[in-house]
């Protein structure tokens, strides 16, 4: 069983191409899905203006308000059944859900988050609708995939404390699935071939020699690279980091053309 992950850049420029990869996998598969570049355009349509906020660490990250978690909720639904369509006039068996269908992810909304304001100033904001995946049911996840061939989940969870559904990061929720199901391969498709370093795609990220490199990679990249190397010594056979912009991004991947990510 494989757990994926695509970016919002991704489905907006390359949907089709990835339906039909997926349509040809030989094993079960659960996919998670963004669509922040969609989400984004929706908002504005809408009269939402979309905001954006960066951590200490320099990641960039949508900052989710009330107005715009409906927007998120719409479009993921609508991306999600989109794909879920795509794979069934394909003769897949896939079923759409999101994390909070079930409670199968469960998360907490951050009360607070510190953010770098304009002046370049650490501050502490109120923490809007985002969250921190707390728990997932894997138990309901294998019953799900006991009757369907693949699980579509769009990156939103629930608050069973509050009774609110969150935006949760779709690569955080990719791990704490693969994690979870103890996938075979875990694969994080982006706009990019896979991790660089001096303009050079590495092929390879072990365990024992990640500290040395994590540091020259850029924020963003360093996080997923982060999140995979949690992933290989939790249970996760191997994570791949590849091109979600070709035409077969899923055979590439599990081809290992990216950067893989492995113990040892």
């Amino acid at each position: 069983m494989i757990v994926v992950k695509t970016g919002g850049r991704v489905i907006k420029n390359n949907l089709q191409n990835l339906i039909k990869s997926l349509s040809k996998v030989n094993e079960k598969f659960v996919l998670v899905h963004g669509g922040g570049d969609l989400v984004t355009e929706y908002s504005m349509k809408l009269g939402v203006e979309p905001k954006f906020v960066t951590s200490p660490e320099g990641i960039r990250s949508r900052y989710t308000s009330k107005e715009e978690l409906d927007v998120f909720i719409m479009v993921m639904s609508w991306i999600n059944k989109r794909i879920v369509t795509g794979l069934v006039n394909l003769g897949r068996n896939p079923i759409g859900i999101t994390g909070a269908d079930g409670k199968m992810v469960i998360a907490q909304r951050k009360k607070r988050i510190v953010i770098i304001n304009e002046r370049g100033k650490k501050m502490i904001i109120e923490g809007g609708f985002t969250g921190k995946i707390k728990e997932v049911d894997s138990v309901k996840i294998n019953s799900l995939l006991e009757h369907f061939d693949s699980v579509v989940m769009s990156p939103l969870a629930v608050d069973v404390e509050e009774g609110s559904m969150l935006n949760v990061d779709g690569d955080q929720m990719a791990y704490a699935l693969s994690t979870s199901l103890k996938a075979e391969y875990l694969i994080l498709l982006t706009d990019v071939e896979g991790v660089k370093l001096n303009d050079t795609v590495l092929k390879e990220i072990s365990t024992t020699k990640s500290k040395e490199i994590v540091n020259q990679i850029g924020p963003g990249m360093n996080r997923k690279v982060l999140m995979g190397l949690e992933a290989v010594e939790n249970g996760v056979k191997k994570v791949v980091i590849s091109s979600g912009i070709i035409e077969d991004p899923i055979s590439n991947a599990l081809s290992e053309n990216g950067t893989v990510i492995r113990n040892g």
